[in-house]
């Protein structure tokens, strides 16, 4: 196949074209020079599929550090981000430069985030999880949370009390258990966090019933 034309798109990439005049794709100026790429220039199939590659790799690349400089990621995360656009191979390249320039370092974000959430009252098991949705490994988190090692009962507590005590005194003691506990929180640290607040609390709850 013969290149025929190469023209600057609006984006500043290079678009190709065959010799009967069809766009085959567009490269980046990068790519182009070191392919050294020029007008009449004949190319296998085989040649083709690799310089697109190459600029399909540079493109993820860019993307990468555009997603970077806005927040950290986690390899995991910025992976599945960039496949959303690219290859797998370009992504997983595109990873790997981005670690290889140390921007990505999974267990200072898994450090960083479960603190973060810990600020917000998550528990225990809801860090976990969260982390591990943002493409952090086992390990990472779990080192994390050991460094951090979050005060469950109090979080409970505070979320009990930041969201739930309307419930609690219309004496949907139920409903507020399970909603703590679909945030994670152990009974042990649902029950404190209820009686704690029975015990001191309003006169309307004085007379509630107590934990078995």
């Amino acid at each position: 196949m013969t290149i025929s034309k190469i023209s600057e798109t609006k984006q500043g990439r290079f678009a190709l074209f065959d010799e009967t005049g069809e766009f085959l794709f567009s490269v980046d100026g990068e790519t182009l020079y070191k392919n050294h790429i020029r007008v009449d220039q004949e190319l296998s199939a085989a040649q083709l599929s690799q310089l697109q590659s190459q600029s399909d790799t540079r493109r993820a690349k860019d993307k990468a550090l555009e997603y970077l400089s806005l927040r950290d990621h986690a390899s995991g995360e910025l992976y599945e981000k960039l496949c959303r656009r690219f290859d797998e191979q370009s992504a997983a390249a595109a990873v790997a430069e981005m670690q290889r320039l140390e921007l990505l370092d999974d267990a200072r974000f898994a450090q960083h985030r479960a603190k973060y959430l810990a600020g917000q009252n998550r528990s225990v098991r809801e860090i976990r999880q969260k982390l591990m949705q943002a493409g952090v490994g086992r390990q990472e988190a779990e080192d994390a949370l050991r460094q951090l090692e979050p005060d469950e009962a109090a979080a409970c507590r505070a979320v009990l009390e930041k969201k739930y005590l309307r419930k609690l005194r219309e004496g949907r003691r139920d409903a507020v258990i399970a909603a703590l506990a679909r945030r994670g929180f152990s009974y042990g640290d649902i029950r404190s966090a209820i009686s704690t607040y029975e015990a001191g609390g309003a006169g309307e709850d004085r007379d509630a019933p107590v934990w078995d």
